[in-house]
């Protein structure tokens, strides 16, 4: 006897369970919609399983490795400093489990449908899910996919035990001697920096002039200074040729200045970009529109060409960031409902948990005069920030954008110390249109490293208190 696949239906149905997918379903939720969410994995995505939250993990982890060896300047010395590498991952994995089935909770609790398996379109309301064993039919009414994106392979370096993209760097079972890492981007510089504090002799080869080429030069010298330190080797302009593995390490080829080297390592890690997951969804079959680099194309309400599908995340264009998606998600779902939400990409701010970090929102000070802006850059040290000298780390400075008729403040870049939150408040002087005399009326307390901001404020008044 067969039994018949009776068409479920759902109002909304959002495929994917990452950053953007489960913020989407649930802001969706909230509205009033009934909603069913489709994985084929694991809820969190990439984000929260491979990605943002375990490299967090590890790069934290590595920065307790590095402390933990003492600071002599400090007077503080240590010896016999030992890593369990295998405790660090159990405990990586425990943040991971916290916070995944906390998406379930979070899901569940606002009656959110949770299907498992890979979903391919038969027409603009009609889907098809299938797992293993089984093949499901649902209807909607609407339709936000987020399916996100995967590491991009490159030729002659097939990813294997030996030859990495960054969910395998996370869950090696333990720490190399040796590593080569081709991409110098926000990718490979954190997973670099998190194994060199371990102790692991790191090469990095970036095909560019600079790393991380979508900062400014002077924002990633304090990141190279300190690269530097931990006995890292950067070769830029370098070209990646190939790669020889054995049964306990690689070889690794690449070209630079014309000239074709050589280097050894345990493992080489892959971190030249990310593509999106476009593929095998039968996006065609519904006549979605999709760009030469696989990217859905959407309007200011996330909505594709077909007035009932929505597309957010790494699908779409824009940088590959969970928060974006997450946005994204909120917005698609209030469009859905009828809401005016539109994007709005000028203050999502971007980090990179380098040594030191670096963060930036808004414009640079080179887009705003691009975008022709008459605008003042005024910077302020955290040599110069007692909060910053007490915990030793002082590289890095707070540089703020603002328009010179009327102090607006339209950008800020942060080289240093917990930069991924100081930006913040500059996000939310953008967003709420503020002025630098806002920001400098603003007490901050004392001492922090937030008040850079307010340093930077000042600098931009034209009366600077702790600096000349």
């Amino acid at each position: 006897m067969v039994v018949g696949d009776f068409p479920i239906e759902t109002d909304t149905l959002v495929i994917g369970a990452g950053p953007g997918g489960y913020v989407a379903a649930i802001r969706a939720a909230q509205t009033g919609q009934n909603v069913t969410i489709v994985e084929k994995g694991d809820l969190g995505g990439v984000c929260l399983n491979v990605g943002c939250i375990p490299s967090k993990a590890l790069i934290e982890a590595g920065h307790k490795t590095q402390s933990a060896h003492g600071n002599e300047e400090m007077g503080i010395t240590a010896e016999n400093v030992s890593v369990d590498f295998t405790k660090v991952q159990e405990w990586k994995g425990k943040v991971v489990n916290k916070l995944t089935s906390g998406v379930e909770s979070l899901l569940k609790g606002n009656k959110v449908d949770i299907v498992k398996g890979e979903v391919y379109f038969v027409d603009q309301n009609t889907v098809k899910v299938m797992d293993e064993k089984n093949s499901q039919t649902y209807t909607f009414n609407n339709c936000i996919i987020a399916t996100g994106s995967t590491p991009i392979e490159i030729p002659n370096f097939k990813f294997s035990d030996r030859v990495l993209d960054s969910t395998g760097a996370l869950n090696l079972e333990e720490i190399p001697e040796k590593m080569v890492v081709v991409g110098g981007g926000y990718i490979g510089i954190e997973l670099g920096t998190a194994y060199a504090n371990f102790g692991t002799e790191v090469t990095i080869l970036e095909g560019t002039k600079e790393i991380l080429g979508t900062f400014e030069k002077q924002m990633t010298q304090p990141v190279k200074k300190s690269l530097k330190q931990k006995n890292v080797k950067i070769v830029t302009e370098a070209i990646a040729k190939g790669v020889d593995e054995s049964g306990d390490g690689v070889s690794v080829k690449y070209e630079v200045n014309g000239k074709e080297e050589t280097i050894d390592a345990d493992y080489v890690l892959v971190t030249v970009g990310r593509r999106p997951n476009t593929q095998e969804m039968g996006l065609e079959q519904v006549g979605i529109d999709v760009d030469d680099k696989g990217l859905i194309k959407i309007d200011k309400q996330c909505r594709t060409n077909k007035e009932n599908i929505y597309a957010i995340g790494d699908i779409v264009e824009g940088p590959p960031l969970a928060h974006k998606a997450s946005y994204e998600g909120k917005v698609a779902a209030e469009a859905i409902s009828g809401e005016k939400s539109v994007i709005d990409y000028q203050a999502i701010p971007s980090v990179v948990f380098a040594d030191p970090e670096l963060a930036s929102v808004g414009y640079s000070e080179q887009e705003a005069k691009d975008a022709g802006y008459d605008v003042k850059a005024s910077k302020f040290p955290f040599a110069a920030n007692g909060r910053a000298l007490s915990l030793n780390n002082t590289d890095g400075f707070m540089k703020m954008i603002t328009r010179k008729d009327d102090g607006l403040v339209i950008g800020a870049q942060v080289a240093g110390p917990n930069a991924s939150d100081v930006i913040a408040e500059l996000g939310l002087a953008i967003e709420a249109g503020m002025t630098a005399e806002d920001i400098a009326l603003t007490i901050h307390a004392h001492p922090t490293l937030g008040e850079v901001t307010m340093e930077a404020a000042d600098v931009a008044l034209g009366t600077p208190i702790h600096t000349m």
